[in-house]
């Protein structure tokens, strides 16, 4: 048997056991996992072995198995033994997902978890990635650690409701501007961070890239709770936008359907199919940069039905890649001498494309 597949049965048996008030017998597990009694005994032995405080009690006249509920009493916290070791298993997923401002705070916090954990019990969990590992999106933004005290201010700034007033150079108008905003919160979204804060000048709700924030100060001055602050964010777009909705309609080829359909690209989602294997998505989403460039990643597997003004958007797209990638014409050729009363067909004469 595949060492791997040893390890993720020993890891959901751990949790069976951890799961079951009253604790579980040999045959049950056997049965659960469709192998041999014999398999489940050395499973259990493993574990034992690796720290894991299982341990055996008679109930009714069978034996069960069972794990210490007061296993973690090193550690001042309310988890369990088994949510304990998935936080622990999932630290590097973690790392990617904050990426390089956390990374020191997500540190210390799995150091302090490791003293709940034995030498033994850590090296069990550490076999666990070799089954499952997570992938840096290609994208993500680079984190200067100047930007961790800009981050700190802006994190207490949202939690204690106090306005900032900060400088921020903006791509969109290649300037940079004083603003007075209201943060709302602090976003993790493409591989950066971002704030949502309200703009009194503008009386709209803005988004700011934290590492183009040149100069940041916190007011003594309060600002009311948002109405939506609960609410998901960004939840229009399929990136980082915010803006009204419209209807949004996308056909794929037959030679991608089944990669779009398996997919969920927004909440809003319908997939229509077709008999002749194309598919249809309808989206009701911000019409952005964001979901152009979705689009475009398709090539020529899709095609906007509507609206018609998003459709010359893309086409316009295409016409200026494909400009990029035409060579210049220029056809030099050579003059030749030539006779009226023989030649039928005149020559061409130097021909030159005008860019």
């Amino acid at each position: 048997m595949p060492r791997n597949q040893e390890v993720v049965r020993q890891w959901q048996l751990l949790r069976a056991v951890a799961a079951s008030r009253f604790g579980l017998t040999i045959d049950a597990l056997a049965r659960e996992y469709r192998v041999t009694t014999r398999t489940i005994r050395r499973d259990l032995t493993a574990l034992e072995e690796a720290g894991f405080p299982l341990y055996q009690e008679k109930v009714d006249g069978s034996t069960r198995w069972r794990l210490d509920s007061q296993a973690l009493r090193r550690l001042d916290t309310t988890f369990s033994l088994v949510e304990l070791c998935a936080l622990y298993f999932s630290r590097v997923t973690l790392e990617f997902l904050a990426g390089a401002p956390f990374h020191d705070d997500l540190q210390r916090a799995f150091r302090r978890f490791e003293q709940a954990l034995t030498p033994n019990m850590r090296r069990f969990l550490d076999r666990l990635p070799g089954v499952i590992a997570a992938k840096r999106l290609p994208g993500r933004k680079r984190h200067d650690t100047r930007h961790r005290d800009r981050i700190a201010q802006l994190l207490d700034a949202s939690l204690h409701r106090r306005k900032v007033r900060m400088r921020y150079y903006s791509l969109a108008s290649r300037r940079t501007k004083d603003y007075d905003v209201d943060p709302y919160r602090v976003v993790y979204a493409e591989g950066g961070l971002y704030l949502v804060a309200y703009v009194p000048e503008y009386r709209e709700v803005r988004t700011f890239a934290v590492e183009r924030i040149e100069r940041l100060t916190l007011r003594d001055e309060h600002f009311a709770e948002p109405s939506q602050a609960g609410a998901d964010v960004f939840p229009h777009s399929l990136g980082v936008h915010s803006g009204p909705p419209e209807r949004i309609e996308v056909e794929f080829s037959a030679r991608v359907a089944t990669y779009v359909a398996e997919r969920q690209w927004h909440a809003s989602q319908k997939v229509h199919s077709h008999p002749d294997g194309t598919v249809t998505i309808e989206l009701h989403v911000c019409n952005d940069w964001a979901l152009r460039r979705w689009i475009l990643g398709f090539g020529s597997n899709a095609r906007v039905l509507a609206p018609s003004s998003l459709a010359d958007d893309i086409l316009d797209e295409l016409e200026a890649a494909r400009e990029l990638y035409t060579p210049a014409l220029d056809l030099d050729v050579p003059r030749v001498s030539y006779d009226l009363t023989t030649q039928r067909v005149l020559p061409f004469p130097e021909l030159h494309r005008l860019s």
